[in-house]
């Protein structure tokens, strides 16, 4: 009776503990000789697609942790995606038109007085001011309009045309991977713009990648990144003061290795002197070249809208030295008059890509020239 009961309880122990040790041991060195054939075979098999696993796996979970952020973020911000009108409706601009028509809703010479002024100070510019308000001054003379809301529909449709022919989204599928170079001064938010671009990109189902190529200010490397944590996005970075043309250069190598297929470059928005900075711009651009003779596919000039007719020299100086082929226009919510576009569509005829109405990264959104004079000037006389 006495051995029944002492082995029962050694019996477990001789079971389970050396099971339980045995396991310990297999995790801290898997090539241990005490291994069994079963657990070998185990081993064998786990290790076997080893090398897919920081593709397969990382990319499940990243999908799994982008889709929460995005599910959150857009319940949070429901709200804030509102219609253009919404967010233009507090520009300059809109306050100063509608107000107009208010104050004067009789058709006469006055009423297009104060539309031209009021045009010129919403920085649309005043040769396209004055020729606008002339054309309509004379279609009213012929009596083609019976009242003020016929002129304001007039107005609408003239404010359309002005804009449609830069109405031309960006197309980042002919090439891969598609390098957009982003350029523009310091503060009119380039690297957040560069954000939400990776954002809408990636939520498309595209492979992005970011290249910290502002070099000089230790704070936009900082900030992409934080932006390409957010997004699940890769970003190639060198750090402080290293040579921007050699980030971009290392970055489109990454991509076209990976088979990334949107590259956006960032670059710096003002060096020690203005020409070293177009310097700086155009060396990216041939080095560049060397891996891929189209790159980049996209210079895109992000402009401040609140900047007004000092975004016309800056977009001719970038046109000029960096051969900018679209425009990113910011801040058109709150204070911005706005009429900037039409004085950039005028002038230069470039597309413009994209506008941004808001801070959240849903909020930078495919230039749509109706849906933004739609946001700039009430419908009719009652709107």
């Amino acid at each position: 009776m006495l051995k029944f009961w002492k082995k029962k309880p050694a019996e477990p122990a001789t079971t389970e503990s050396p099971a339980e040790d045995e396991r310990v041991d297999r995790i801290a060195d898997p090539a241990s000789a005490e291994v069994g054939s079963a657990i070998a075979e185990t081993l064998a098999e786990t290790a076997a697609p080893e090398p897919q696993a920081p593709e397969i796996e990382p990319e499940a979970e990243e999908t799994a942790v982008v889709e929460a952020a995005r599910e959150a973020e857009q319940h949070e911000a429901q709200p804030a995606r509102r219609s253009w009108r919404e967010r233009l409706s507090g520009s300059g601009f809109a306050k100063s038109l509608s107000s107009l028509f208010v104050r004067h809703p009789k058709l006469d010479d006055d009423l297009l007085d104060e539309l031209e002024t009021s045009l010129i100070t919403a920085d649309v510019g005043v040769e396209a001011s004055t020729n606008l308000v002339e054309d309509l001054r004379k279609r009213m003379h012929k009596r083609e309009f019976a009242d003020a809301g016929e002129l304001l529909k007039a107005l609408r449709n003239e404010l359309v045309s002005l804009l449609k022919p830069v109405e031309k989204p960006l197309d980042v599928s002919t090439a891969s991977p598609f390098v957009i170079l982003t350029v523009g001064i310091n503060g009119v938010g380039k690297t957040t713009t560069i954000g939400k671009l990776a954002r809408r990109y990636t939520d498309e189902g595209r492979g992005v990648m970011l290249a910290a190529g502002d070099t000089f200010r230790a704070a936009a490397v900082e900030q992409l990144k934080t932006w390409g944590e957010r997004n699940k996005v890769p970003v190639v970075s060198q750090g402080q003061d290293a040579d921007s043309a050699s980030v971009i250069f290392d970055a489109l190598q990454a991509a076209r290795s990976r088979g990334t297929q949107v590259l956006i470059a960032d670059t710096a928005g003002r060096l020690h002197t203005q020409g070293g900075l177009m310097d700086e711009l155009g060396k990216i651009a041939r080095v560049m070249k060397k891996l891929d003779a189209e790159a980049p596919h996209e210079v895109l000039m992000v402009i401040d809208g609140t900047t007004g007719q000092n975004a016309i020299s800056q977009l001719r100086q970038f046109r000029d030295t960096a051969g900018v082929t679209g425009l990113v226009v910011t801040k058109l919510d709150g204070t911005a008059k706005g009429g900037v576009m039409f004085a950039l569509a005028r002038e230069f005829g470039l597309p413009i890509r994209y506008v941004g109405l808001g801070e959240t990264a849903t909020d930078l959104r495919v230039f749509d020239a109706e849906a933004f004079v739609d946001g700039l000037l009430p419908a009719s006389l009652g709107g």
